[in-house]
């Protein structure tokens, strides 16, 4: 276990390196038609087509590890059936808009496997998906290129094996932290109790984000989390929230291939929080790559720290 330098000696005691791993990959397209993305639904948009794509080019089980982990692959720490997807899409920045043909448009996949190589995959995919069209009119376009990504937004063009993926250190920020404003950048819901909530308590909220990082990293990357799950709940139940600036939204998706109906709805806007939040800033930094709540794979929870 790796230990702490501090002061010109090591420390005795051992700390756990907290850090959680992820690849973050930008694929950039021309358009060659008219590209259509519906107002709230881009990333469900591409992520519908490129699944069903994606099931007629890979290998049953690489398409299994993607975009159906089930009971199949045994229950996930969190104790549910199916395993949480190993990537999340981020296209929100496309809703509403009509690419005109020549022009240039990219969209961001978050892939949390480290285990099993997948850009060759996604690269198939996505140049098939431009190429039989994207959106409702089925604007055809043309996969350029693919960027890897840093958390500073630093990218280089990435062939079929990336490099290294990007770190978020989890670790106790040195400065204290007694206030963080949040926004809700994309649709998000949250249950707790069997049922949504309202509003985006933080105990709620980080509770959720904690065991999807923590999840995703057992399954996907370096193993479980050497945290005190409880210690860290109880902590975060003495923050409150004191502002709260949201609105709600009721999205539907239907599926292609099954024709079953899936609410997409929840709430954007703003949360303010106030309490002993040191602690807890890397983690809320982290849930803009991660996502939080439900249905992430789709876009949703995209939440930025102010």
């Amino acid at each position: 276990m790796p230990y702490h330098y501090t002061t010109g000696a090591f420390c005795k005691t051992p700390i756990p390196v907290t850090t959680f791993e992820f690849y973050r990959f930008r694929f950039h397209f021309r358009a060659l038609d008219c590209v259509h993305f519906p107002p709230g639904k881009s990333a469900n948009v591409v992520r519908g087509a490129f699944g069903t794509l994606l099931r007629q080019s890979a290998a049953p089980q690489a398409y299994a590890r993607l975009f159906e982990p089930g009971t199949d692959l045994g229950k996930s720490p969190s104790g549910l059936a199916d395993w949480p997807r190993p990537l999340v899409f981020r296209a929100a920045h496309l809703d509403g808009l009509t690419i005109q043909p020549d022009a240039a448009f990219f969209l961001d996949v978050h892939v949390f496997d480290l285990n099993a190589p997948v850009l060759s995959l996604l690269r198939a995919a996505f140049a098939e998906l431009a190429r039989c069209g994207i959106g409702p009119g089925r604007g055809r376009a043309h996969l350029e290129r693919v960027e890897q990504l840093d958390l500073q937004d630093h990218a280089l063009d990435v062939s079929d094996t990336p490099g290294p993926p990007a770190t978020v250190h989890l670790q106790t920020e040195e400065a204290p932290r007694t206030r963080a404003v949040l926004w809700f950048v994309t649709l998000t819901e949250l249950k707790a109790g069997g049922g949504t909530v309202d509003q985006p308590e933080f105990p709620v909220l980080f509770n959720r984000l904690r065991d999807r990082i923590s999840t995703l990293r057992s399954l996907y990357g370096a193993g479980p989390l050497a945290i005190d799950f409880r210690s860290l709940g109880e902590r975060a139940a003495a923050v409150r929230l004191v502002r709260s600036d949201i609105h709600w939204e009721r999205v539907i998706r239907r599926s292609g291939r099954t024709g079953q109906v899936h609410p997409l709805g929840g709430f954007t806007g703003e949360a303010d929080y106030q309490g002993d939040l040191t602690e807890f800033v890397p983690w809320l930094r982290a849930g803009r790559w991660v996502g939080v709540g439900r249905h992430t794979v789709w876009g949703k929870g995209d939440v930025r720290l102010k």
